[in-house]
């Protein structure tokens, strides 16, 4: 892997620690600064756009407790490398409807470029693990 690449998929792994950090404090437009407006979410039970999932985090539905990221592999793909996808291992602990619940989740995060030096999230799905 040449310099290039290594700065882009660095690059994306700050944007992608980020967005996770966004989601830790619930932070709905620092979500809205790194995703795409055209963003897809897909959870366990229900798959939405960019605006529900802000929504469930502005009104308190989903409230992250604690999110422990294992591991995290990305790689390069699509045309001239232009697409950085990461797989999360994690951890992801909320309280959804009052009730605490921790999952083992591989998490599917596809980056495309955005305006400038910006990466822009177009695709956020979990997959939950069980070994």
């Amino acid at each position: 892997m040449n310099e290039s690449e290594n700065n882009r998929l660095s690059a994306v792994r700050e944007t992608s620690g980020r967005f996770w950090d966004a989601m830790r404090r619930s932070d709905v437009s620092a979500m809205h600064a790194i995703a795409d407006p055209a963003c897809r979410f897909v959870h366990i039970g229900v798959t939405c756009g960019l605006e529900e999932e802000a929504a469930a985090f502005a009104d308190g539905v989903f409230r992250p407790t604690d999110i422990t990221i294992n591991n995290q592999e990305a790689r390069l793909c699509g045309p001239a490398d232009s697409t950085v996808v990461i797989i999360t291992d994690c951890n992801y602990t909320l309280l959804l409807n009052g009730e605490e619940t921790t999952h083992h989740f591989a998490v599917t995060e596809v980056y495309v470029p955005g305006d400038g030096e910006a990466w822009k999230l177009v695709q956020f799905s979990f997959c939950a693990l069980v070994y």
